[in-house]
C-alpha cells in the first residue's frame, strides 16, 4: 500500500535531516541531487524544517553567493544538547556537547574505591551538572552512559555485576531525576564498537569484532550492521571464555581463571615483568599500555646491522656494552609481544569460530598502544590456527572510543525524538 502523503513527507523529512547531519550545510539545490525529490517537494520540506526550528540558513554557497539557490542550509546545533558519560570503577569522564555532536565542555573526577554509593553518584551527578553550566547549557536532552557491566536487554538497566561497585547501578536513574533528561545506558564495550564502526578501524565493515584491551577485557558483536547483545545482553563476556594456559577455570562470579587471566592488564603486566620491559607509570591510561607501547617502541627502532660499505663490528666511539644491552632489551621486547599475542590470538580465533566475522578490532587502551605492531602478530598467529579469512585491525579511537560510542548513542537518540514525525 502506497504511503499517505503526510507519511511520505515526513520520510522526506528525516531523509533530508540525515544528509544534513552526515554531508554538513547543503543548499536546496543539493538536497534536491541528493534525495531524487522534486524542486518543489525539496521546497515544502526546507519550510518545513525551517519552520520547525530544526534547520536554518547558516551561510551561501556558489560563485554569486547571493539569492534564495545559494542558501546553505544546516541542522540547528543548539536545538538540543547532550552529554556523554565514561563510567569506570575508578572515576568518570563526562563531555557536553550540542546536537551534531560538537564537544563544548569536557571533565573527569575520580571516585575511590572506599567511597559509599551515595556520595559516589553525588559526585557524578555533580560534574555533569558543573560540566553544563560550564558549557553554557541550561538542559540537558539525552545523556548517553557506557559503564562496564550487563545491561538488561528488557529494562535497558545496567544489571547488578560482581566486581563492579554498586553506584553504577544507581546512577541512570540519578542523572534522570535531577536532569529531568532522557538517559541511555549501554555497555562500554558496546559503544567502542559504535564508535570504531562509525569514526574509527571499522568504517568500512558492517560485520566485525571488537576486542577490548584495556583495564579489564571483552569483546562486542556486529553483524550485517546491527550490534548484537544476546539473550541476557551477555554477547562479549570474553574474559570469561574458558582457554588454556589459566591452571583454572573461571566460575559463574568470576572470571579469574578465563581469558581474562591471560590477556587482562594485571596478566599483561605481570607478561612483561617476566620479560624485563618496564616503564614509568602514566596517569591517563592503564599500566599494561604503557608497557606495550614501550615494548613496540623498542621493537620499532633503527634497524641492527652494519652500514652499507662497512665491515661488521662496532662502529668507532660506540659502546658495544650499550649495544649489547640495547639489543637484549630489543629482543626481549619482541618476545613480549610475540607471546602476548599468542595470547589475544588464542582468545580471537575461539570468537572467529563461531562468528566468522571477517574482522577484528584490536580495541582499547591496549590495542591502540599496541598498534600495527601487534595486530600483525595476531594476524599471523590467526592465518596459522583458523581457515576462515580474518583481518585484524588496531583500532583508531583507544581509550576515547566509550566516550565517542556515548556520545554517538545519545546524538541518535535526541536527533530520533527531535527529527520523528508529529503524532496525528
Amino acid at each position: 500500500m502506497p504511503a499517505s502523503p503526510s507519511t511520505a513527507r515526513a520520510l522526506n523529512d528525516r531523509l533530508a535531516l540525515r544528509l544534513l547531519q552526515q554531508e554538513g550545510p547543503l543548499t536546496a539545490g543539493q538536497l534536491k541531487q541528493l534525495t531524487g525529490l522534486s524542486r518543489p517537494s525539496v521546497a515544502d520540506l526546507v519550510e518545513r524544517l525551517a519552520a520547525g526550528g530544526l534547520i536554518g540558513v547558516v551561510g551561501e554557497s556558489g560563485e554569486q553567493r547571493r539569492g534564495p539557490n545559494a542558501r546553505l542550509y544546516g541542522i540547528v546545533a543548539d536545538r538540543a544538547h547532550l552529554a556523554a558519560l565514561d563510567v569506570r570503577t575508578e572515576g568518570v569522564t563526562v563531555v557536553v556537547a550540542d546536537l551534531l555532536g560538537s564537544v563544548l565542555a569536557e571533565a573527569s573526577v575520580p571516585i575511590a574505591d572506599e567511597t559509599d554509593t551515595g556520595p559516589a553518584v553525588e559526585q557524578a551527578v555533580a560534574l555533569v551538572e558543573r560540566t553544563a553550566k560550564e558549557a553554557g547549557v541550561e538542559r540537558l536532552h539525552t545523556v548517553g552512559v557506557g559503564a562496564p557491566g550487563l545491561i538488561d536487554p528488557a529494562t535497558g538497566e545496567l544489571r547488578d555485576s560482581t566486581g563492579l561497585p554498586a553506584w553504577h547501578r544507581h546512577l541512570a536513574a540519578a542523572l534522570q531525576e535531577r536532569l529531568a533528561a532522557h538517559v541511555v545506558v549501554e555497555n562500554e564495550t558496546n559503544l567502542a564498537a559504535l564508535a570504531e564502526q562509525r569514526d574509527g578501524a571499522a568504517r568500512d565493515r558492517d560485520t566485525f569484532v571488537l576486542l577490548w584491551l584495556g583495564h579489564g577485557i571483552g569483546a562486542a558483536v556486529v553483524l550485517d550492521g546491527v550490534l548484537r547483545r544476546g539473550a541476557s545482553g551477555g554477547t562479549g563476556e570474553i574474559g570469561f571464555l574458558p582457554v588454556p594456559g589459566t591452571g583454572g577455570l573461571p566460575s559463574a562470579t568470576d572470571c579469574e581463571g578465563g581469558f581474562h587471566s591471560l590477556a587482562g592488564a594485571a596478566a599483561i603486566a605481570e607478561l612483561a615483568r617476566r620479560y624485563g620491559v618496564v616503564a614509568p607509570l602514566a596517569p591517563q591510561e592503564p599500566h599494561a599500555a604503557t608497557l606495550v607501547r614501550e615494548a613496540v617502541s623498542r621493537t620499532s627502532g633503527p634497524a641492527s646491522g652494519p652500514a652499507p660499505g662497512r665491515a661488521s663490528g662496532p662502529a668507532y666511539g660506540a659502546d658495544p656494552v650499550a649495544a649489547s644491552a640495547s639489543a637484549s632489551a630489543s629482543a626481549s621486547a619482541s618476545e613480549f609481544l610475540d607471546v602476548l599475542a599468542d595470547r589475544v590470538a588464542l582468545g580471537a580465533a575461539s570468537v572467529i569460530a563461531v562468528l566468522d566475522p571477517g574482522c577484528v578490532v584490536l580495541a582499547g587502551e591496549v590495542g591502540r598502544a599496541g598498534g600495527e605492531v601487534l595486530a600483525a602478530r595476531v594476524r599471523d598467529r590467526l592465518g596459522r590456527m583458523t581457515p576462515l579469512p580474518t583481518e585484524v585491525r588496531a583500532g583508531a579511537l583507544g581509550g576515547g572510543a566509550v566516550l565517542r560510542g556515548a556520545l554517538l548513542v545519545a546524538r541518535d537518540g535526541a536527533q530520533d525524538e527531535l527529527f520523528a514525525p508529529p503524532e496525528k
